[in-house]
């Protein structure tokens, strides 16, 4: 197996985990956002109310860029995207909305854990798409490539 197809399979398998973990947890925000969220959201008082409100908001938009850069990573391993389109600013993966460490400490329990949860994810795959700019590597493809997942992670 050549340099090549080793990077290529590494890339590939980490954009799938990372799709299944941006998925996993889109439903999961879904369910508890749609269910016991709203009943935990109806018990704060009307200021934490709209804070939870809006930490909701920011969690999905979190995850919608997520998986938005996510397919287009996977729109240029298909061949149905060329790597400078996918460089493109529109492309690249969108800014994380600023979440009010205050706010998320009152908030309950699972919608504290997803709000971080979401944080931590873009966090994650932002050092991914800012490792795509880096220059390459004076090593072989496999070995630059662990080199930046290991700075990345």
């Amino acid at each position: 197996m050549s340099h090549t197809s080793d990077r290529d399979d590494f890339q590939r398998k980490l954009i799938d985990a990372l799709y299944v973990e941006a998925m996993a947890m889109a439903e999961g925000a879904r369910g508890y956002f749609d269910g016991i969220g709203r009943q935990e959201r109806d018990a704060l008082d009307p200021v934490l109310r709209v804070g939870f409100s809006c930490e909701s908001l920011k969690v999905t938009t979190r995850l919608m860029h997520i998986i938005a850069w996510i397919l287009t990573q996977r729109a240029v391993e298909a061949g149905e995207l060329q790597w400078t389109e996918a460089r493109d600013p529109v492309r690249r993966l969108g800014v994380s909305p600023e979440s009010d460490a205050t706010v998320l400490a009152k908030l309950p329990p699972h919608a504290a854990a997803l709000a971080h949860g979401s944080i931590e994810l873009h966090r994650r795959v932002e050092r991914l798409d800012q490792m795509a700019d880096e220059p390459a590597v004076a090593l072989g493809p496999v070995q630059a490539l662990q080199a930046r997942l290991g700075k990345a992670f």
